[in-house]
């Protein structure tokens, strides 16, 4: 890390405070919707008031969850190596989930994925270098709908070395996704040692945890699986206009989630997350490019640091329907403040259309975008003292410094070298390579991408795993 690490805040601990002081008291106060079984009865054992299925947590039964969470989370690859860790201000980015649509970069036109869409995005994502983690991307039609869940995971194990961000449709789907993980590891307890996967659980606004959400966490929390809380207030909407009731109400919802994994199994792992939105009072919908949208997230993500958390964001993703300047613009911005914000797990390169479109173009952008963020935040480097001077003695000798061996030697760790979807070359050269746009480069990518995706294909023996248990449920 550089000599500073650059940041971004929008909170001071005061208000920090604050904001998790009222987020405790509207969980004893006005509670929490609980519509699960399991939780209600976790939750009754220990002595919570409730009013039908209205649970009032009491604030000391809050603050003694907080102290179990583990404060970082490593996460594996399909090996079982060491890949990414959640902790400090450390940043990974991962495509988010779930769309239901892609931009098919052939016919330029927006249209329901299929399997073969996700093979071919999963293949992708394994081979860039500045997005560290699948994710359950596309929903996709051409398999039966009881089945979407569960076969986007396998697909994912397939396709692709990288953990995995996912989740559930439907309760039955977790026990089948979870004997999928396992043909990636030894046992239970080998899983739970090395987790492979993420599983997001969404609480419905306001203050609410549906029986699937609420049960895709205790199964996690039994497994010790990481849960990944994604509390989505819209602000003005289900959630105060104003962004601090917006990130108030996320802090309490997310509470609620950690009481809950904590009563199923203290030290359960779970990343204080979010995809909350402002709602744009002239078209009604929910923008997550609005800066205002941005600034909840950051609002969100220094609560979960407050509480010695590791943190999940979706930004670095845009509104716009295809990769246009609005796209560059939304994604850049997003994806720079998260990373200024420490967010560790960053959710949304390749996304358009209100989360639900994802474009293999954008998401190659994106990559670019993520390396340029990457390298923003390692800061600038001391080398040693004097930074300039010696250097500078020696131009008179050659006149040039490019051959000098402090550029030889520190180039590539000073630099972030993009790939040719970034256009860098003189306008004389971009010209006789046909003009392109990045969006065309990006194009032009795709296909080489694909053409070399068999580097990290599964052996054979668990390949042969995966298609059994398919086939099983299918």
């Amino acid at each position: 890390m550089g000599i500073l690490r650059p940041k971004v805040a929008l909170l001071n601990e005061e208000y920090k405070r604050k904001i998790f002081e009222e987020a405790k008291n509207i969980l004893e106060t006005l509670g929490v919707l609980i519509e699960n079984k399991n939780a209600e009865s976790l939750l009754r054992e220990q002595g919570v008031p409730n009013k039908d299925q209205r649970y009032y947590l009491p604030s000391d039964l809050v603050d003694k969850c907080l102290t179990s969470p583990p404060h970082e989370i490593t996460l594996f690859d399909r090996e079982g190596k060491q890949h990414l860790s959640l902790e400090d201000d450390i940043i990974h980015f991962d495509p988010g989930s779930a769309a239901i649509f892609i931009l098919d970069e052939k016919s330029g036109e927006i249209r329901e994925p299929l399997h073969e869409d996700f093979i071919r995005f999963t293949k992708i994502v394994d081979q860039l270098t500045n997005i560290e983690a699948q994710s359950t991307s596309l929903v996709y039609s051409d398999v039966p709908k009881e089945a979407q869940d569960w076969h986007r995971l396998y697909t994912a194990l397939k396709y692709s070395h990288k953990p995995i961000v996912t989740g559930t449709f439907k309760k039955e789907s977790f026990t089948i996704m979870n004997e999928l993980l396992l043909t990636c590891r030894n046992s239970e307890k080998d899983l739970a040692a090395k987790p492979l996967a993420i599983f997001d659980a969404c609480p419905s606004p306001p203050l609410s945890w549906s029986d699937l959400t609420t049960q895709s966490v205790i199964d996690a929390a039994e497994r010790m699986i990481p849960s990944e809380f994604i509390s989505m207030p819209m602000s003005g909407a289900n959630a105060p206009i104003t962004l601090i009731g917006s990130i108030t109400q996320h802090c309490a919802e997310s509470l609620a989630g950690v009481v809950i994994s904590q009563l199923v199994k203290k030290g359960a792992p779970i990343i204080w997350g979010g995809s909350p939105a402002v709602m744009d009072m002239k078209h009604g919908t929910t923008p997550m490019g609005a800066i205002e949208t941005m600034m909840i997230d950051i609002g969100d993500a220094e609560m979960g640091k407050f509480l010695n958390l590791p943190t999940h964001a979706y930004m670095s993703l845009s509104d716009a329907k295809i990769p246009d300047a609005q796209a560059g613009l939304e994604a850049g911005m997003g994806a720079l403040l998260a990373g200024l914000a420490g967010i560790n797990m960053i959710s949304g390169p390749g996304m358009l259309d209100f989360e639900s479109c994802q474009s293999i173009e954008k998401l190659l952008i994106d990559n670019e975008i993520a390396g340029m963020v990457k390298r923003f935040v390692r800061g600038i480097n001391d080398y040693g003292s004097p930074f300039a001077k010696d250097i500078l003695q020696d131009y008179d000798d050659t006149n040039e410094l490019l051959s000098h061996p402090s550029t030889l030697q520190l180039f590539r760790k000073e630099l972030f070298l993009p790939s040719p979807i970034l256009a860098r070359m003189t306008r004389d050269e971009w010209k006789s390579t046909g003009s392109h746009s990045s969006r065309q480069r990006a194009r032009i990518e795709i296909d080489k991408l694909l053409a070399a995706s068999t580097k990290t294909e599964l052996d054979s023996i668990k390949a042969n795993e995966l298609d059994k248990l398919s086939s099983t449920y299918l």
